[in-house]
């Protein structure tokens, strides 16, 4: 489903919103050139959708079209296929009803993307691009990576029939899953304006080590038609050199790169739309979220790994009444101190204007590090209430976030 690259796009407010809603309409309505179909966000002053993300395409069952209907929550998809007639203009009748801020329409012939603006206006984009409508019923489960893809064979992932290695299905698994995560959030940025269109999206993965990662994430969004300028940043010389080395291997070395350097310490020269961190251990995880912040990426997406700061605070600590027992015992302390290091560092980004998920991203047989924070940018204002909330947390439990200290100290110089 690449576009073409000669792009002409249109934006424009729209005073009569049912025209806007009518192309929307139009469009989901069409079996035979709707290619795909999102509709994510909560509209400004509304109640929150019942299901986060709506997904809508067209599939052949049994020789008769239906459109297909994948509705998500926050812990799993349910999905509906009804036939094309008087079902389909109900459900799409209800579905343009629901919430939603944003819908973003993939046809054969262009892409759509409808959102409100702050003010409450309805903004229309259309932009020509061809792509191909695919509606086989894929009975396996779907996967954002092709097993086959000459990046997994160079990584060593895949063997040379195209097949994951039994050794590398966890690997595999693990960067399969996160991006079935990013392709629509980076969507939905693009859908509500937080990341501009018409230009290469830049984007950045903050101790990107193997580059599996990097790698999987450039093919997955040129796949999709997407102009990507990426890096891979790291510490280690060996790492960049043997990452370059397969980026070249497979012609991608115009457009990705890898510097040797630390998180703190990297320069881009270009802020990143979107900032990657799979597994950076500890608190390279703040460093990676705090760098994020500092760059104001609109959008970022990490998974942190181990959790020793924390922990390590709440051996010395007198635990408030009566949350004794969550310390006592060392196995237990361990995960509690992980969930207090992510719900903390969720406050924190929700303090600096960030709109945040907390979500398993893969199941733990694959890995026992499967929590990610997904970011949205939107630069509203936190209510005294989330500060509020922040403060009584860490005053009862008596703990520094490394994050809150990077990001929320006044007196700490900006290095961005």
């Amino acid at each position: 489903m690449q576009a073409e690259q000669d792009v002409e796009e249109q934006t424009s407010p729209v005073d009569d919103e049912s025209g806007a809603w009518s192309a929307i309409r139009a469009a989901l309505l069409e079996p035979g050139s709707l290619v795909r179909a999102i509709g994510s966000g909560r509209r400004r002053g509304a109640e929150a959708p019942q299901y986060q993300r709506v997904e809508l395409r067209y599939v052949d069952l049994k020789g008769t079209r239906h459109l297909q209907l994948t509705e998500y929550d926050d812990r799993q998809a349910h999905i509906r296929n009804l036939s094309v007639g008087d079902a389909v203009e109900q459900a799409v009748g209800e579905l343009l009803r629901v919430p939603y801020g944003n819908w973003h329409v993939e046809t054969t012939e262009e892409t759509l993307r409808l959102r409100f603006t702050k003010k409450g206006k309805v903004l229309l984009s259309r932009e020509r691009a061809q792509r191909e409508q695919r509606t086989g019923h894929d009975r396996v489960k779907q996967r954002a990576l092709d097993p086959a893809a000459p990046f997994l064979i160079e990584l060593g992932i895949s063997d040379h029939n195209g097949r994951v290695k039994p050794s590398r299905q966890s690997k595999y698994k693990q960067i399969d899953e996160f991006c079935k995560l990013l392709a629509p959030a980076l969507e939905e940025a693009l859908a509500a304006g937080r990341i501009p269109a018409g230009r290469p999206l830049q984007v950045v993965d903050l101790g990107c080590g193997n580059a599996y990662l990097t790698l999987a994430a450039y093919h997955l969004l040129t796949s999709a038609g997407h102009d990507i300028r990426m890096t891979g940043i790291d510490r280690t010389p060996a790492a960049r050199e043997r990452n370059s080395k397969r980026v070249a291997a497979l012609g991608w070395q115009d457009h990705l790169r890898f510097v040797d350097a630390t998180i703190e310490d990297a320069r881009l020269d270009t802020p990143p739309d979107v900032v990657l961190a799979l597994h950076a251990c500890d608190t390279a995880t703040d460093d990676a979220l705090a760098r994020a912040v500092g760059w104001e990426a609109p959008l970022i997406l990490a998974a942190p790994c181990c959790h020793h700061d924390i922990q390590k605070q709440l051996k010395s600590v007198e635990p408030p009444p009566p949350y004794a027992l969550l310390t006592r015992y060392g196995i237990v302390r361990e995960r509690f101190a992980d969930v207090l290091t992510d719900s903390l560092r969720a406050a924190v980004l929700r303090q600096v204007g960030y709109r945040v998920e907390v979500v398993q991203f893969v199941d733990s047989e694959h890995t026992p590090r499967n929590l990610l924070l997904r970011a949205a940018r939107t630069g509203a204002t936190a209510g005294p209430e989330v500060r509020a909330e922040y403060e009584a947390l860490v005053g009862e439990w008596q703990v520094k976030p490394r994050l809150a200290a990077l990001v929320l100290d006044p007196d700490r110089e900006a290095v961005y």
